[in-house]
């Protein structure tokens, strides 16, 4: 699992007077983790009763297993029991983070409605699953006010780490983007990993971008998000950084300076403006031999690569997970007439997408530019489909694409009901698809013809 279940330390002290163990000693055993806790009374100078405590495994019916002994009739075999212990503590890690290297809580904490807070975590949770981390609970809290420091309350961020340890949690996942300082703040009350949706992102991006271009990108968006984080260099950094969230550069970063890191920048900028050089040659290319570009956009995982897989009978990488494919697939797509176009399909999109992310693809997504016709393509069977289309809209404004000519596609139409579609297609003006089924792509290329050649 990566980090045992207890510290491998005892915390034994005195009560001058006869009493059990208080709130504050088993708040230290919980957060500190201490194999066991225990308190001697003393009487007329002399130990009299001896009060222990020591953690349950998680999904026992009690938290804290409480006894009070005669100091001297104390009879335990301490080795024996921290060992029987931790074995069942591990037993049950292993069996809720499914075998998975990381395990976490995943956390909102926000001043917005609570019908956002969730629809964002399920979509924090998706993104958690497409980064092989195992979510173990999460936690949903609307704040009447953010805490500067810690986001949440002291009282409520302690209550939280300490329920991601006894579940067995490597790290905390923030649905909301944290301050440097936050960051800091966080980690230096807990060993776990602390990492906030951006980083989340980048990591999935740092793991599906194959091309020179989406490693370019990717990196440079790592160095920008990481250069404001570097006067944590420490334990906090080093728990910050490893495995999730710190993949690709991520490793190496604690080791250079930031002029170096600003010279990295510098550098890979460069080299992203002559592979932007490269693509308008391409694009002048294809220009000059009149091939129509049409280009598929829209939302992660509404099944953009397997429309184009299913329309052009090639074989571009396909799985149900966000962001599975990162690198622009370009093929080539042959209509009636001896005519043909040039059919492309780009990174799916995602609310809140981490800026420098989005300042790094708007190179890729450039490409946008050259399109003569847009599909954009929605999950019909998402409930969050009407905010995932809004979300592509509000993108397509940033990169001032909102007036080219655009095709809005519902793929995914046999998951709902057609009573659903009739409405949905009347509603947004669009074309029901079954990316999995051949026979529905027929009202999609008549448009297509349309909109290109009429």
């Amino acid at each position: 699992m990566g980090r045992k279940a207890l510290r491998g330390l005892r915390f034994i002290h005195t009560h001058l007077t006869d009493t059990a163990l208080n709130n504050e000693d088993l708040t230290d055993l919980a957060l500190l983790r201490f194999d066991m806790v225990a308190a001697i009374s003393v009487s007329e100078g002399l130990p009299l009763n001896i009060y222990t405590a020591s953690l349950m495994p998680h999904g026992s019916d009690k938290k804290y297993d409480i006894n009070v002994s005669d100091f001297h009739r104390l009879d335990l075999d301490f080795a024996a029991f921290v060992n029987s212990l931790e074995a069942e503590m591990d037993r049950h890690r292993v069996l809720e983070s499914k075998g998975k290297k990381e395990s976490a809580i995943i956390v909102s904490a926000s001043t917005k409605p609570k019908y956002d807070l969730e629809d964002s975590m399920d979509e924090l949770k998706e993104l958690s699953v497409s980064s092989d981390i195992a979510v173990l609970d999460t936690v949903i809290q609307r704040l009447k006010g953010i805490n500067p420091k810690h986001l949440l309350g002291e009282g409520k961020l302690s209550e939280l780490i300490i329920s991601a340890m006894d579940k067995g949690a490597t790290m905390l996942v923030f649905d909301q983007d944290l301050s440097p300082s936050q960051i800091r703040s966080i980690a230096d009350k807990t060993e776990l990993k602390v990492i906030d949706r951006s980083q989340l992102i980048l990591d999935i991006f740092a793991r599906r971008a194959h091309s020179r271009d989406g490693k370019v990108q990717v990196e440079l968006a790592q160095l920008k998000y990481m250069l404001p984080r570097l006067s944590g260099k420490g334990t906090a950094m080093s728990r910050l950084m490893g495995g999730i969230g710190g993949r690709g550069p991520g490793e190496m970063k604690l080791e250079i300076d930031r002029r170096r890191i600003r010279d990295r920048i510098t550098r890979l900028e460069n080299e992203l403006k002559g592979l932007s050089e490269a693509r308008r040659q391409r694009k002048q290319r294809r220009v000059h031999n009149r091939i129509p570009i049409v280009s598929i956009i829209g939302y992660t995982n509404a099944g953009k690569s397997t429309l184009l897989n299913a329309l052009t009978k090639s074989a571009t990488i396909v799985e149900d997970k966000m962001f599975a494919t990162l690198d622009t697939a370009s093929r080539r797509l042959r209509f009636p007439k001896e005519r043909e176009i040039i059919i492309t399909d780009t990174v799916g999109f995602i609310r809140d997408l981490p800026k420098d992310l989005l300042a790094a693809f708007k190179t890729t997504l450039e490409e946008l530019e050259d399109a003569d016709l847009l599909i954009h393509l929605a999950d019909a069977s998402n409930p969050r489909m009407e905010q995932q289309i809004s979300s592509v809209e509000s993108i397509l404004d940033d990169l001032k694409l909102s007036d080219k000519k655009k095709i809005m596609a519902l793929n995914k139409t046999d998951l709902v009901s057609t009573e659903l579609i009739q409405n949905l297609t009347e509603r947004y003006n669009a074309i029901a698809v079954s990316a999995l089924n051949a026979s529905s792509f027929d009202p999609l290329l008549q448009a297509i013809e349309l909109l290109l050649w009429a």
